[in-house]
């Protein structure tokens, strides 16, 4: 079962600065995902049925903060069906994105995905973060729900590069659910911005959810 039309009109409604052409790719990025959903575990499947509405806007949130300059790098760690990646590369096509994770099926149906989706400006590799060459680096590395932000935090932060003009500044942009307090206090750990991601798109109904911003 897919969203209704409707859904898709809401959707722009909540993104109104993504360009047409994003659109097109996004609702063909959501029916493959969907497709391949039903043969490998992607993303629950209880959530099928909002996979809309549930993980594609959930992902999206990040275009109302993330501003990059031509030729910027971002590097996507455990992608698992490319969210965030896929969706930020189709949003970004200035920018460079990298999609690493480490279980094998999983890459050969971003790979799947990226030539179906015909993105050029997209890399998959099979990996770990913390084992790509110390001569890459990358002007952000995104993730969502990847493991607990110290851990996290220690895979990633010497991948990224110093500098840049982007917005906000280089560095993490981690999607986070549930409380997040004691992860930062035992840690030491000290975000630059916290958006609540339910209320900046009560609509959406995305619960506990948040993007939290390192810079490096």
């Amino acid at each position: 079962m897919t969203e209704s039309r409707d859904t898709w009109v809401t959707l722009r409604k909540w993104f109104p600065d993504l360009e047409e052409d994003n659109w097109t790719s996004l609702q063909e990025f959501c029916r493959l995902l969907r497709d391949w959903n039903s043969k490998i575990n992607l993303v629950s499947r209880k959530d099928t049925d909002r996979l809309e509405t549930k993980h594609l806007a959930h992902c999206l949130t990040i275009t109302k903060f993330l501003r990059l300059m031509p030729k910027a790098r971002i590097l996507d760690v455990g992608t698992g069906g490319g969210l965030p990646g896929i969706a930020l590369a189709i949003c970004y096509p200035q920018a460079r994105f990298t999609l690493i994770d480490s279980i094998g099926k999983k890459v050969m149906v971003v790979e799947d995905m990226v030539e179906r989706l015909r993105l050029k400006n997209v890399e998959v590799r099979r990996g770990r973060a913390e084992e790509l060459p110390r001569k890459r680096s990358y002007d952000f590395v995104i993730g969502r729900a990847v493991t607990a932000l110290p851990t996290f935090f220690g895979w990633v932060q010497d991948k990224i590069a110093k500098g840049g003009k982007h917005s906000p500044a280089n560095g993490i942009l981690y999607l986070k659910g549930g409380d997040y307090t004691e992860e930062l206090k035992s840690s030491g750990l000290h975000p630059s911005k916290i958006w609540n991601l339910d209320e900046l798109l009560p609509e959406a109904k995305l619960g506990e959810k948040y993007l939290i911003h390192f810079k490096i």
